[in-house]
């Protein structure tokens, strides 16, 4: 299958998923249920459903889509025995954190996606909790960044279905840090393009631009800094949660946790130099116009001197009463305009 075909296929996929999961009064529980020789996935319409799926020896993944009803919250919680501050984290806006339980581990991820209609980026968070054969995460927006994952358990391809709860968790999170150099890609883009109206053509709309990418690299730096932290203790992390096979992809996530920061800085530099290219161009412009201003009036001077004299009501005057007089004093004024611009060409004035 050819790489289109499968993008096409993920997607559509991916659009019944929620097209499905869209029935269900905002609240959307998806629930995959999975090993090596088995597959199971379905969209449940009470939470009551995915409780029968603990006991099971299989791998089980429960996504929710709306965080809006507690009383779901609170029910799965008390199935599998969740911390009441771990739901209200889930709830409540945090920063990217993990946090180790014993029986499971709690791991706090904030997914970005730019707003092409306002050309901003908006944050959701996304919740993880890795049991000893489950992944339980909760998501508060649609926009399902997940589908390639999903696309890879269907189909049984690579090694995700052979692996425990931990590489499920592993294999989101990667897909998480990943989506952060798409966003990371994009704003690039964005730095060139307006870099480019920066230095050829700067007019008062790139200003803000120029703010709004500044918002949007502080907002970008916000999120991703403290996950260096959170991979950093999953990944050093004692629980028999986490297997050593997957602490070394957990590794590789890290590296690429590496690599995403220094993008982010390399980009916040060049947001800090954009506001100095912008005022450097606007005065060199000011500067052309003050120049080009500068030697028109200097060229008019010596021209109204000469009018203004010949303009006084003296009746003896040189050649004021010859034939030729006014040819002679045009055909000088000419010409001392043509001494003078091939001196500021000379100069390189203009």
């Amino acid at each position: 299958m050819s790489d289109a075909s499968t993008v096409e296929q993920i997607n559509s996929e991916a659009s019944k998923f929620l097209l499905q999961s869209s029935k269900h009064n905002g609240l959307k529980i998806s629930v995959i249920d999975y090993d090596e020789s088995h597959y199971h996935e379905a969209i449940v319409n009470n939470i009551e459903d995915c409780f029968a799926f603990k006991a099971q020896p299989t791998i089980t993944w429960i996504h929710i889509i709306g965080l809006r009803q507690v009383d779901i919250l609170e029910k799965l919680g008390t199935c599998y025995g969740f911390h009441p501050l771990v739901l209200e984290d889930i709830l409540s806006d945090q920063r990217p954190k993990v946090e180790d339980y014993d029986d499971y581990i709690f791991v706090v991820l904030k997914t970005l996606y730019y707003q092409e209609s306002e050309s901003e980026l908006e944050a959701d968070q996304i919740s993880i909790i890795l049991g000893p054969n489950y992944v339980v995460s909760f998501k508060e927006k649609e926009g399902d960044i997940l589908r390639l994952l999903r696309y890879r358990l269907r189909t049984g391809k690579g090694r995700i279905r052979k692996m425990g709860a931990d590489y499920l968790a592993y294999s989101m999170i990667d897909a998480i840090v990943d989506h952060y150099f798409v966003i990371a890609e994009k704003l690039g883009e964005m730095f060139e393009d307006v870099e480019d109206a920066v230095v050829t053509k700067p007019d008062p709309e790139t200003l803000p631009t120029i703010y709004n990418l500044k918002r949007d690299m502080l907002f970008l730096r916000k999120s991703v800094w403290p996950l260096r932290e959170a991979i950093s203790h999953l990944q050093r992390t004692e629980s028999p949660l986490v297997s050593e096979t997957t602490k070394i992809y957990l590794r590789d996530v890290y590296d690429h946790t590496i690599q995403i920061i220094e993008n982010i800085e390399t980009l916040r530099d060049m947001s800090s130099s954009l506001l100095d290219t912008y005022i450097s161009s606007l005065s060199n412009r000011l500067n052309e116009v003050i120049k080009l201003l500068t030697i028109i009036s200097t060229i008019f001077i010596p021209l109204t001197f000469i009018s203004g004299v010949y303009g006084m009501n003296f009746k003896y005057m040189p050649i004021l009463e010859s034939r030729w007089g006014y040819t002679a004093v045009i055909t000088f004024m000419i010409l001392l305009v043509v001494i003078m611009l091939s001196y500021f060409r000379r100069k390189k004035w203009l």
